[in-house]
């Protein structure tokens, strides 16, 4: 099932705390970050807070900006995001700011937790997700019933540290504040617990007055037929290399990266790449790793389209040269149609000899793209 986008956002101390254990708000960062955090808050579909964020520090998580709302309606948006929360037991109160300012609101909990927020008469829609609260059911409602494409998460630490280590967060903002808190007893922004493996990807970092912006994604792939966060990404860059094809109306274009299990990319590659016609893209990528390297017997291959199972091209079509190359993983947009083979079906070549073959919602129309003359 399609997920949102989903970032975190987050700001901490030199020590890695959210806030110090006085009576008010730590705040971590200025007037500049605020409008920086504003802006992010505008440009998303949802902003989601645990429900002890709300305990703890009443938010009320507004666009604060006029022109912002202002922007948003003119581009056919409701004037606020969404505001949603996250509570197992319900127990939230009915007078807390997050239910009384902003526009629509989602409580996400459990049987018990909707039976006693309605009980307390919490103003918000009430959605029970079953017996338990599950992360992904819950980005799953949130993409497919009420329309969440990005979704911006402000805390609090348990809510990152979940969704980090379920591989379930796309990206991270991390502003890093110039104190010292020192305290064990002060909440943390990421608590104990089996992350995703890999380095995260650092793609910014912006100094805003006296703090510093960062801004991370994962790069793990997933393993077997679990979709993590950094496939969408690597699926995606495969697309984004599907557009530097030399066009052609005899062959497909076509984008594929090769990524070792710890994030590390090894190769990409596109079809026609370097003044060769018939080159196919994993075929170009698989060309650029050394065949000896251990890493490719844990890599995943990603392809904008399927793998081919025949050509008359070459003598090996690319499944079989990623199965020769110990690859055992394939994550791949669309599937292969029926333009120029008849029964193309890689997928069916690699499942046969022991790969996995994963092929995400929501990247069809993106590989398409560049192929867009082919059709009809």
């Amino acid at each position: 099932m399609p997920l949102p986008h989903v970032l975190l956002s987050a700001a901490v101390s030199l020590d890695g705390y959210l806030d110090d254990t006085g009576p008010e708000r730590l705040l971590l960062s200025g007037p500049a970050d605020f409008d920086r955090v504003d802006e992010v808050r505008a440009s998303v579909d949802a902003i989601l807070v645990g429900a002890g964020t709300i305990r703890a520090d009443n938010p009320r998580l507004l666009v604060n900006s006029a022109e912002r709302r202002a922007a948003r309606v003119a581009a056919g948006e409701a004037e606020y995001p969404l505001k949603v929360t996250v509570s197992g037991s319900g127990e939230l109160d009915p007078a807390a700011r997050f239910w009384h300012t902003g526009g629509e609101k989602v409580l996400l909990t459990t049987d018990d937790g909707a039976r006693r927020a309605r009980g307390l008469g919490i103003a918000a829609d009430v959605v029970s997700l079953g017996e338990v609260l599950d992360w992904r059911t819950a980005l799953e409602y949130l993409h497919d019933r009420r329309g969440v494409r990005r979704l911006m998460v402000e805390g609090g630490g348990t809510v990152h540290s979940q969704l980090l280590q379920r591989e379930l967060a796309d990206e991270l903002q991390l502003v890093l504040a110039p104190l010292l808190v020192g305290d064990p007893a002060a909440p943390r922004l990421f608590g104990p617990g089996a992350y995703q493996g890999g380095r995260l990807r650092l793609i910014e970092t912006r100094r805003i007055e006296d703090v510093v912006l960062m801004r991370y994604l994962p790069t793990a792939p997933g393993a077997g037929e679990r979709v993590a966060a950094a496939d969408r990404h690597w699926l995606g860059l495969a697309c984004e290399l599907a557009e530097l094809c030399p066009p052609s109306d005899t062959a497909f274009s076509v984008g594929a990266v090769v990524v070792a299990a710890d994030g590390s990319e090894l190769a990409r590659g596109f079809s026609r790449e370097g003044g060769d016609p018939v080159v196919h893209a994993e075929e170009a990528a698989l060309a650029k790793v050394d065949p000896e390297d251990p890493r490719l017997a844990r890599a995943t291959v990603y392809s904008s389209l399927e793998p081919c199972a025949r050509r008359a091209s070459r003598p090996a079509p690319c499944a079989r040269l990623i199965l020769d190359a110990g690859v055992r993983r394939v994550v791949t947009a669309w599937r292969e149609p029926d333009t120029f083979v008849a029964g193309a079906d890689g997928s069916g070549v690699l499942t046969a000899h022991g790969a996995v073959v994963v092929v995400p919602a929501g990247y069809e129309e993106r590989a398409k793209a560049p192929n867009r003359h082919l059709e009809g």
